[in-house]
């Protein structure tokens, strides 16, 4: 798995891929939280890192899938995934490889970000005045957001050899676990709406940026991160046979 990981590593960090990425996010981010009237800290008045944690999931959508998109379907299209097979790793090995190295990745957008928090944190009066609690269980459903982002990707690339359709497939998903599940929701009342919402990634993100770290959101995002790396399995063991 270590030399699939560094493969995948080097091939983002080698080429403009991560830098793009990162740098695109970032830029995005940036403009949400200090220069956009409508959003940004400065005008808002609050010591507060609402409209970054509220935009980052919807940015999430497209550079997730962009990022993943290549990892399988690639492979197919140049011919290399059977090379793969006759190397001495297992089907497991090699997505969590390919798992790993985009999530590190991705992590290291958010980590970037941390810059937000210690900027608001000197900025508050009196200084520190900012929901910690609420900024650290937040940037935990971001980690396990883009984990399970990142699991649909792969999932998707592995089911074709064109990476647009990779990325369009994979942004649908993605789009329809958080966002989705959450508006058809809206379309019942009581407790059946209650039910079906909980199974929106939107739900279990928001729930974790309260400030209090609840295993069961913990927990259903994780689960649904080992889901589709699971049906990944089952794709690429069906295409080694």
């Amino acid at each position: 798995m270590q030399s699939i990981f560094l493969k995948e590593l080097n091939a983002y960090f080698s080429s403009a891929v991560a830098y793009l990425v990162i740098g695109v996010f970032l830029v995005f981010t940036g403009l949400v939280t200090w220069v956009f009237p409508d959003s940004n800290v400065l005008d808002y008045g609050f010591s507060d890192l609402g409209s970054f944690f509220q935009l980052t999931p919807y940015l999430f959508f497209f550079f997730v899938p962009a990022l993943t998109m290549r990892l399988f379907a690639d492979e197919f299209r140049v011919g290399t995934f059977e090379l793969l097979l006759t190397k001495p790793i297992s089907l497991w090995q090699l997505i969590l490889g390919k798992f790993f190295a985009a999530w590190l990745t991705i992590a290291a957008a958010l980590v970037l970000t941390i810059i937000y928090y210690t900027s608001i944190y000197q900025l508050g009066s009196p200084i520190g005045n900012i929901d910690t609690a609420a900024v650290i269980g937040a940037y935990a459903g971001l980690f396990l957001l883009a984990a399970a982002f990142v699991s649909i990707g792969i999932f998707t690339s592995s089911l074709t050899d064109n990476q647009i359709i990779a990325f369009v497939i994979g942004m649908a998903i993605c789009i329809f676990f958080y966002e989705g599940i959450h508006q058809f929701s809206q379309l019942f009342s009581g407790e059946t709406q209650f039910l079906i919402d909980y199974l929106s990634l939107q739900t279990q993100f928001e729930a974790l940026g309260r400030g209090v770290i609840d295993s069961r959101n913990v927990i259903y995002l994780v689960s649904i991160s080992v889901f589709f790396l699971y049906c990944s399995y089952l794709k690429l063991l069906s295409k080694s046979r």
